[in-house]
């Protein structure tokens, strides 16, 4: 059995909740802190019920402040939307250890470089491990329960700012979840292998009257065949900009028979098959969904910028953008408080390739004329 863990997780929604239940299971200590109190106070007092892919049922320690999940917890592992990242990363900052192991499940937006410069700013030095997309897929179904559709066979990491021989973000994340891990090269690799925004913009724009009227419906059944086109065209722009950059990811169908363990096909038929077998998914019931006001903003975005930089310009992926932000009256390509913090466009390419591999973002000096 793997050396048990106390690992601090802020979030506590669906994702913090299937995370914890697998942490639960593989024989390690997940604490739980909702920034806002609300979403674990009913676990105050009731266990954390998991069933689906998970069946578990257990008391979770609740941390009351930030400073009491990074105090008392050998890792940090943030799980929640993409929005609320740098919030609690600046809530987190002050209480950090050097050589505690921080975890951002899934990352988005540079988040890491973020996190890697706020903590530099107090001389700690931290390995920050950047997931792809989760462990985990589910659906909460209450204060204390969560439905986990799906645990993932292979999640793409990479980790900036090891420090020490013996930390080492691969082998700490298999000690904790079991040998399914891929190593990528640098942030730009793990922002590129996160196929949710894309994904989730084809399924929201195709689905959004159901999403606004509040109406129950499949995920999986409702992405059909012009929506299975649109996603796998969505997808040559992600790997297109990921070849410019000398960057493996992996592709949209290795993506699903991998995280859903269905045949590859066609992306509508693997959904449909992913329905058949009851793991397709419940679609949002609401147009306040993270497929819009996480996704657009803190996924399709980079991509775009990434794509503009390497002269692979990301059509759809930008028009999503726009489409999105005139359906919703907001401009989601100003939304993203990290990509802003990080003052994005001062930094040329040769920039953010560097900061993917070292966490800081600095200017690259210009040549020195001798003329």
């Amino acid at each position: 059995m793997s050396d048990s863990k106390r690992i601090g997780i802020a979030g506590a929604g669906s994702i913090a909740f299937g995370t914890a239940a697998l942490l639960h299971q593989q024989g390690h200590v997940p604490m739980l802190w909702s920034p806002s109190g609300a979403g674990t106070a009913e676990l105050e007092t009731a266990p954390l019920c998991a069933d689906g892919a998970i069946e578990t049922e257990f008391m979770v320690p609740i941390a009351q402040s930030a400073k009491q999940l990074a105090e008392e917890n050998d890792a940090l592992f943030i799980a929640l939307p993409a929005y609320g990242h740098k919030a609690v990363m600046d809530a987190l900052v002050p209480h950090v250890r050097n050589g505690q192991h921080i975890i951002i499940s899934s990352h988005a937006s540079l988040g890491a470089v973020y996190l890697t410069q706020a903590l530099a700013a107090r001389n700690i030095r931290a390995p920050i491990t950047a997931w792809g997309t989760t462990a985990v897929t589910g659906r909460k179904q209450s204060g204390t329960a969560v439905k986990v559709n799906t645990v993932r066979s292979l999640v793409d990491l990479c980790t900036v700012q090891d420090t020490a021989a013996d930390v080492n973000g691969l082998a700490y994340c298999q000690n904790l979840f079991g040998d399914c891990f891929q190593q990528r090269d640098g942030l730009l690799a793990i922002s590129l292998s996160n196929l949710n925004p894309q994904n989730h913009l084809g399924i929201a724009l195709g689905n959004i009257t159901r999403m606004e009227r509040g109406e129950a419906w499949s995920q999986g059944q409702n992405v059909t065949p012009t929506i299975g086109r649109l996603l796998e065209q969505l997808d040559l722009e992600r790997l297109a900009i990921a070849e410019a950059l000398d960057l493996k990811v992996r592709t949209i169908f290795e993506h699903f028979h991998l995280s859903f363990h269905v045949p590859v096909a066609s992306i509508s038929d693997m959904n449909q098959a992913m329905h058949a077998q009851g793991n397709g998914g419940t679609g949002p019931a609401t147009a306040d969904s993270r497929y819009v006001t996480e996704d657009v903003p803190y996924g399709l975005q980079l991509t775009a910028v990434l794509g503009r930089l390497v002269g692979q310009p990301a059509t759809l992926h930008e028009a999503g953008i726009n489409i999105f932000s005139a359906m919703y009256g907001r401009d989601f390509s100003q939304e993203n408080k990290i990509l802003n913090a990080l003052e994005l466009n001062r930094f040329g390419l040769n920039d953010l390739q560097q900061a993917a591999r070292t966490g800081l973002l600095q200017v690259t000096p210009e040549p020195v004329s001798h003329d």
